[in-house]
């Protein structure tokens, strides 16, 4: 589900990402670390279908929220989120913020293929999360 989520936000279908996160969300009730890990990029989602509405001020908040909760994220043993990421959860702060004030003007989509908005791709490293 989680590897699901992530081919589904790197071909810029946001809304179909978050809802492959959420149950994970839901699922993650032992461990904070997983919980803030999950409803960040469930929130990061949420703005990449805000920018593609043209609603900044409501992409920002998601956006801004996501970085902030990348942020609370503490390694975990063996770099569990970097490794599912590509990247460490600070980094994706960054793109989180990055993307609102300057986001990738999306081309004309072919139907029923939306275009990423997001200049900047999850590239889990192995099996993971």
């Amino acid at each position: 589900m989680f590897r699901w989520g992530i081919d589904l936000f790197n071909h810029g279908y946001y809304w179909e990402a978050h809802e492959a996160w959420e149950p994970l969300w839901h699922a993650a009730k032992q461990s904070i670390q997983h919980r803030l890990f999950f409803k960040a990029l469930i929130l990061l989602a949420a703005s990449g279908v805000k920018i593609r509405q043209g609603k900044r001020r409501a992409a920002a908040r998601h956006a801004e929220r996501a970085a902030a909760l990348f942020r609370r994220v503490v390694s975990v043993p063996n770099g569990l989120f970097e490794t599912a990421l590509g990247m460490t959860p600070a980094a994706l702060a960054v793109y989180a913020e990055a993307a609102v004030t300057s986001p990738v003007v999306p081309r004309q989509p072919k139907p029923d293929q939306p275009e990423p908005v997001f200049d900047f791709i999850l590239a889990p490293k192995s099996e993971s999360v």
